[in-house]
């Protein structure tokens, strides 16, 4: 990373968005604390995540689809131990809620192995909010669900960020759910920023009028003043 900078509030819904090998998942590692920055600070709620990682921990949850869960174990099984690796209050309410919340019920004896992949990501994503954490990181975590699926888990985060005040950082490439699911957007590129903003902030500040536009003309301008950068140094 170079440079980069940002926060996020309670309630706030914050994406990275960038092309393939940008750093959104590096990004990602070091706000998690699995990766050291070798300059500047990760904080939330005030503390350095890379020294007091175990005392914020329960705080914070992630999912991605680079994630396995056990294969052997069955939808059930897997939100069991998690509920309680959590220590929840009440393990046996928050696992049935989880299964009603992202429509596992008829699979909750079915084993993970068994599963397609668009049923393996909603598992994550429950997975990841059985423990009701104030922070979500999600790494492209509808990149897998059809059209519909991906409705659900839209409308499901949404309903969390506003109910919880959960503070959602989140990556992907799927330009129009970024701009009906955010309230800012950071356009990275080569571990540096691009672009941050609302949605309207950036569609003025690259005069257009959609998401996937605004990539494109962001990207182009990123290649433009590196081919400037050179044509100096030659």
């Amino acid at each position: 990373m170079d440079g980069i900078s940002l926060e996020v509030s309670k309630g706030e819904v914050l994406s990275i968005v960038g092309p393939n090998g940008a750093g959104k998942s590096t990004l990602l590692q070091m706000l998690l604390g699995l990766l050291t920055p070798d300059e500047g600070t990760v904080r939330i709620f005030g503390v350095d995540i890379v020294r007091h990682r175990r005392k914020i921990a329960h705080l914070v949850n992630y999912a991605s689809t680079d994630l396995s869960l056990p294969y052997s174990l069955s939808v059930r099984e897997n939100l069991e131990v998690f509920a309680l690796v959590y220590n929840l209050a009440a393990p046996a309410q928050a696992v049935q809620d989880m299964l009603v919340r992202f429509s596992l019920q008829s699979l909750a004896q079915t084993k993970v192995g068994r599963l397609s992949t668009g049923q393996i990501a909603r598992l994550s994503l429950a997975k990841a909010l059985i423990s009701r954490p104030e922070i979500l990181f999600l790494d492209e975590p509808t990149a897998t669900l059809d059209p519909e699926a991906s409705a659900e888990v839209r409308s499901v985060l949404r309903e969390q960020v506003e109910s919880d005040r959960l503070a959602l950082v989140y990556t992907s490439h799927n330009m129009r759910e970024v701009e009906r699911l955010s309230d800012r957007i950071l356009l990275i590129e080569s571990g540096k920023t691009v672009a941050c903003g609302s949605g309207e902030e950036l569609f003025r500040q690259f005069d257009c009028d959609n998401l996937e536009e605004v990539f494109l003309r962001s990207m182009a301008r990123v290649r433009e003043s590196r081919k400037m950068e050179e044509s100096v140094r030659e």
